[in-house]
């Protein structure tokens, strides 16, 4: 429990430095993202949902910029517990699928109803969106490899070396 209680901590911190850069807002709110996936994978998916639950109430409340608690409870924070309820299935290719699912889902959310707080930047006609929704999966489908590239490394270099530790006290 005080791991996970870590875990949303640094992520709440990491969210407030969101709202502090210039650029690159998106960049941060997704590296807050990674936390609640340590979480479901050194305590299991109630620790995810834990420190993703407590750090999407506390940004609400402590973080001057809500459109960062926003898109982290809406997407880089949901997305470590959608991957790893999807990834249990073990068929890679209803995966990907469901996994796309989501993602379209959530850009359908931020388009149609969220498009002033994050999308305003973007000069796209309702001609363009299989564009958006296009480029948007190929990035998504990168994101996704990038993610699982983090979620090995975090297994090697942090949690197994913490399981030993624990092992041998």
């Amino acid at each position: 429990m005080a791991y996970t209680a870590l875990l949303a901590a640094l992520s709440l911190v990491i969210l407030y430095g969101s709202c502090l850069v210039p650029t690159g807002r998106a960049g941060v709110v997704g590296l807050a993202g990674l936390l609640p996936a340590a979480a479901v994978i050194s305590g299991g998916p109630s620790s995810g949902v834990l420190c993703y639950a407590g750090t999407g109430i506390l940004a609400f409340l402590l973080l001057p910029d809500k459109g960062n608690a926003l898109l982290y409870l809406l997407f880089f924070g949901l997305y470590p517990l959608v991957k790893y309820s999807i990834e249990r299935i073990r068929r890679l290719p209803l995966e990907l699928v469901l996994k796309l699912a989501f993602f379209n889902g959530m850009l359908s959310v931020f388009w149609f109803v969220l498009r002033t707080i994050f999308l305003s930047a973007i000069p796209l006609s309702t001609q363009s969106l299989p564009l958006l929704y296009l480029g948007g999966s190929a990035v998504f489908l990168m994101y996704d490899f990038g993610f699982s590239k983090l979620i090995a490394f975090y297994i090697a270099r942090v949690d197994k070396p913490l399981r030993n530790g624990r092992s041998a006290n």
